[in-house]
């Protein structure tokens, strides 16, 4: 019988730590329903000590999951533990997450703690977070530079103080995966009490190896792998969860072990993602790239076209991947509308729905032909209300041999506003109007793209903008056969999503 991996989901913590991944509310909330629908065991919501808003979107995701465990992540601190047990309370499978640092140059530089003062700390906060919660997991930061003797001490001891789960990371990505199988076979073998709790890995990508470390770790009798979303996290980031998941699925021969993932979700969770932080998925990306299942060389077409497994090991539509697309119309109705919603797993109220649905309607008056990517790029641009400034409508005059004119028009509540600027062309002429009557506070525009969401000339173009706002970043979207609107679209969409994200919230 196969063994069992846990899969534990750090995408809206360790992921959205990640420079330009930040998220709010409710992009948070669609990504853990994602999640959710994914079948990961367990989903790391935050760190809810570090900020008001990390805290309300942990008790938020903790309140309306109901199919995986929620983690909160906290210190090895009384009153950090507290506030990640008041966060999480209300879920239906809590647990809590501590970490503290057991390398040398972690105690040494960063705690200013000797080995035994980290045990007794260590110790004192996983029974104090066991005193709240039946599902305590405790991860020593920096495991895998730490001394192994000193680290099989650190593993019993918290496994005895109540630790239901230990994990060891490589939290810089310095290991080969020799070396990790060699450090969880040491620790399977020389921790007495290691069968009273799951050994967890959460490798770093910082030299490319994080998946291969995280399969090495599970040989080695590793039962849980902390990953993320395409990997997104801290750096280089972490654990691809697609890439291990797929690996285990595809040499199951090899590793005789499974995870519950429904991986037919899989290109849907990461699009998801994509679209939020405001990135394309890259073409040569391993499982979701547009190219995974790409053949152009005429040799390989070949093979491909007398039997796919010549050159493919997994198939498109194992991880969601669909070839034939449903074709929808102006003609389609809303009943059909929301039939192709469903198939493309995606869930709406019957207001998002409503709302989602004249969208359709205007988008079939400028295309004879409606895609599932048209459809995906819809529902994900679709409007959440933040008492945001609207578009109501634009002008933009330009040529090769004069300054560029916009004369923007919007509203927010009741009152309306409109402005004109020059610029060196449309867009930077359309964003000096916008600045001018949503007068934001100082920020730079740190990135710009724009790509077509499907094929042909009518396609719909999405517009990607991140404003860096001091040290913290927005990334808006924006989405039209107009190139010009979806860029205005997307400035307006940070703009609103910058004046709610850093209206004076501050670190606890």
């Amino acid at each position: 019988m196969s063994r069992h991996i846990a899969i534990f989901d750090t995408t809206l913590r360790d992921g959205e730590q990640a420079p330009g991944c930040s998220m709010n509310l409710s992009e948070k909330l669609e990504v853990a329903h994602r999640l959710e629908r994914l079948k990961v065991d367990v989903i790391e919501a935050g760190f809810p000590v570090s900020s008001k808003g990390d805290f309300e979107a942990v008790r938020a995701i903790a309140a309306k999951v109901k199919e995986c465990s929620i983690a909160g992540l906290t210190r090895a601190v009384f009153s950090d533990i507290d506030t990640t047990w008041d966060a999480i309370r209300n879920a239906v499978q809590p647990r809590i997450h501590v970490f503290l640092s057991t390398s040398p140059i972690h105690m040494e530089y960063k705690l200013r703690m000797t080995p035994e003062q980290v045990l007794e700390r260590l110790v004192e906060s996983v029974r104090y977070a066991k005193s709240k919660c039946a599902d305590v997991e405790f991860s020593a930061e920096d495991a895998m530079r730490s001394d192994m003797d000193f680290l099989c001490r650190v593993v019993e001891q918290a496994i005895a103080a109540g630790a239901t789960v230990v994990n060891v990371p490589d939290t810089v990505g310095y290991l080969m995966p020799d070396e990790i199988t060699a450090r969880v076979t040491e620790l399977m073998n020389r921790v007495p009490n290691i069968d009273k709790a799951v050994l967890s890995v959460h490798c770093h990508n910082d030299l490319g190896l994080a998946n291969a470390n995280a399969l090495a770790g599970v040989m080695a009798g590793a039962g849980q792998v902390e990953c993320t979303i395409n990997g997104i996290g801290e750096r280089a980031g972490n654990t691809a969860l697609e890439e291990f998941v797929m690996a285990l699925k595809t040499r199951q021969d090899f590793f005789d072990c499974d995870t519950r993932i429904d991986t037919t979700k899989i290109y849907k969770a990461s699009k998801l993602l994509y679209n939020i932080i405001g990135n394309s998925i890259p073409l040569n990306k391993p499982i979701v790239g547009k190219n995974a299942f790409k053949h152009e060389s005429g040799i390989h077409q070949h093979g491909v076209l007398a039997d796919r497994r010549t050159y493919e090991i997994l198939t498109p539509e194992s991880v969601g991947v669909k070839q034939n697309e449903m074709v929808l119309g102006k003609h389609s109705g809303r009943h059909a509308f929301a039939q192709r919603l469903t198939e493309l797993g995606i869930d709406l109220t019957k207001e998002e729905l409503d709302e989602a649905f004249v969208e359709f309607k205007k988008l079939c008056d400028k295309k004879s032909v409606v895609t599932d990517s048209d459809v995906e790029a819809l529902v994900a641009h679709r409007k959440v209300d933040f008492n945001d400034y609207v578009l109501d409508s634009f002008n933009v005059h330009s040529g090769n041999d004069a300054n560029s004119v916009a004369v923007m028009r919007m509203h927010k509540d009741d009152k309306k506003y409109e402005e004109v600027a020059l610029g060196d062309g449309p867009v930077a002429a359309a964003y000096k109007a916008i600045d001018r009557i949503m007068k934001p506070k100082p920020h730079s525009l740190e990135k710009y793209t724009i790509h077509a969401v499907s094929e042909g000339r009518d396609t719909l173009g999405e517009a990607i903008v991140k404003l860096r706002f001091g040290e913290e970043t927005v990334n808006g979207r924006g989405l039209s056969t107009d190139i010009i609107e979806a860029s205005i679209r997307a400035y307006i969409n940070a703009l609103n999503k910058m004046t709610i994200e850093f209206s004076g919230e501050t670190e606890e």
